[in-house]
């Protein structure tokens, strides 16, 4: 079967930043959906209707991308742009962008060809990244699976190239990778790309998408739905990094997956980070053992770490304690590898199950001066730092952090000079401290070390030995070495 060609996609471009993926692990990614950031008239009172498009786009993302940049963050990722399904559906219009009916064109929704290669350019100006999401397991239909006109979706615009329709089931992996997502309402044909001639076609076409538009690296949707040997060649084709989506708790699974690709969203911490600081009747146990087992089995330095998503309940929605959020958040961005935040999340947005999750930005009003706004930004200062300080020294080496105090309630994580400490006691716990050893801080007997989170900068000294007594409360506490802090711009250093 002979497909257009996806030569249809050059244009003059500049080329994309091709990080690597040790590069990759440096970055720091807000997680954008484009129709909800921010619209071209800079509107922060327009309604959003949660099912519909709401008139987010490239140059809306454009104009506040000091928003971004100001929180720290080094990369965006954006919805997948290309041509979506058109009109109304019973799960509302396709907005978010993952209901894709031609590949070669753009989803006119968010702007033109050249507002995204001026997106790109504007990030690359400011030393950014742009991240964009990739679909390749399923095309979108509104209506039954059964009833497809597969004469609209472009370029796979016959039946030959799809699996059968059927309904997935999800204990079984042979179902996973060829039923249907979707459901009789809004179906999404799944492609055979197990076929040699689809996975030419997407070989070319991500190849002409990186080269047109610029783009740095890629969030892939639904990798587990499609075989494990189509990744090798599609992530060679693109010459780009990508984290893909394998939505599965299970941490066995993840050193296999590894070999097919390097990147993948840590769901498993997602899980624990979930349980643990949504709950202060959890203990840090399955949080402290669950990391432990991960990184036995997988190179937790190349895995996107997230608490949020567009398809996830907001944390906020599980409990609206500010405390627990902050550390939750302070977490996950010092975590092992490569943070990603989604928008709303540093405004407390507290959307529930999907669609309620997808708030429009803008009615936030962007506003810098949020509590965890300013939190994001502290903690990712710490982060950029201490990377930037382990270039300088030896090169990149991977940056990974490890327990060295746990306790029912409290957990404390080393990462090179940084200690972080945090509880799940919430706004109404009681604090106390704890004594972590010198053995395990890293610090020498005597040493100064500052608390760079609160606005205190307060400084407290550890022990002859190097060991350190920490009032654990509410928020979390971040420590840093106070004689690696110059030319940070932390606690005015």
């Amino acid at each position: 079967m002979k497909l257009s060609p996806a030569s249809l996609l050059l244009g003059a471009a500049s080329v994309a930043q091709a990080l690597s993926g040790a590069e990759w692990q440096k970055q720091s990614i807000y997680q954008i959906l484009t129709d909800r950031f921010a619209r071209t008239d800079g509107s922060t009172t327009e309604q959003c209707a949660i099912t519909s498009y709401c008139g987010g786009t490239y140059k809306g993302l454009i104009n506040h991308l000091d928003y971004i940049q100001g929180m720290g963050f080094t990369a965006v990722w954006i919805s997948p742009i290309v041509k979506n399904l058109e009109g109304d559906t019973p799960h509302g219009t396709a907005y978010h962008g993952y209901w894709a009916q031609d590949i070669y064109s753009l989803n006119e929704n968010f702007g033109t060809e050249q507002d995204l290669i001026d997106l790109s350019a504007a990030l690359h100006a400011r030393g950014m990244y742009l991240m964009v999401d990739i679909v390749t397991n399923h095309m979108g239909y509104n209506g039954c699976g059964d009833c497809v006109d597969y004469s609209l979706l472009k370029p796979f615009d016959n039946s030959g190239y799809y699996h059968p329709f059927c309904e997935i089931n999800y204990d079984d992996d042979n179902s996973v990778r060829t039923c249907w997502e979707g459901d009789n309402q809004v179906s999404l044909p799944d492609l055979k790309t197990e076929d040699s001639n689809i996975r030419s076609t997407f070989s070319e076409w991500i190849q002409d998408l990186v080269a047109k538009y610029s783009i740095d690296g890629m969030r892939i949707d639904s990798v587990k739905h499609v075989e494990k040997d189509f990744w090798p060649g599609f992530l060679e084709a693109a010459g780009i990094y990508g984290i893909g989506e394998v939505l599965d708790g299970n941490p066995a699974i993840y050193g296999d997956w590894q070999q097919y690709m390097q990147g993948l969203m840590n769901y498993p911490l997602f899980y624990w980070v979930q349980e643990t600081f949504s709950n202060p009747s959890a203990t840090m146990d399955n949080l402290v053992n669950g990391i432990n087992t991960l990184k036995g089995q997988a190179d937790t330095a190349a895995l996107g770490v997230f608490i949020e998503n567009h398809d996830q309940k907001r944390f906020a929605s599980l409990t609206g304690d500010m405390s627990l959020a902050k550390n939750a958040i302070a977490f996950t961005l010092l975590s092992d590898g490569i943070p990603i935040l989604y928008q709303g999340q540093e405004q407390h947005f507290s959307g529930g199950d999907t669609p309620n999750q997808r708030e429009a930005l803008w009615t936030s009003g962007y506003n810098t001066e949020s509590e965890l706004y300013q939190l994001v930004a502290t903690v990712n200062q710490v982060r950029n730092h201490t990377l930037a300080a382990r270039n300088a020294e030896s090169g990149y080496v991977k940056y990974q952090a490890w327990s060295v105090y746990s306790d029912s309630h409290s957990v404390a994580m080393r990462k090179g000079d940084v200690i972080g400490v945090f509880s799940n006691l919430g706004s109404g716990g009681s604090g106390y401290q704890i004594t972590i050893s010198g053995g395990n801080t890293g610090y020498a007997g005597g040493e100064e070390v500052v608390q760079v989170l609160g606005g205190d900068c307060n400084v407290v000294t550890a022990d002859g030995a190097g060991g350190l007594n920490v009032d654990v409360g509410p928020d979390p506490v971040v420590l840093y070495k106070a004689s690696a802090l110059e030319g940070s711009g932390l606690c005015g250093r």
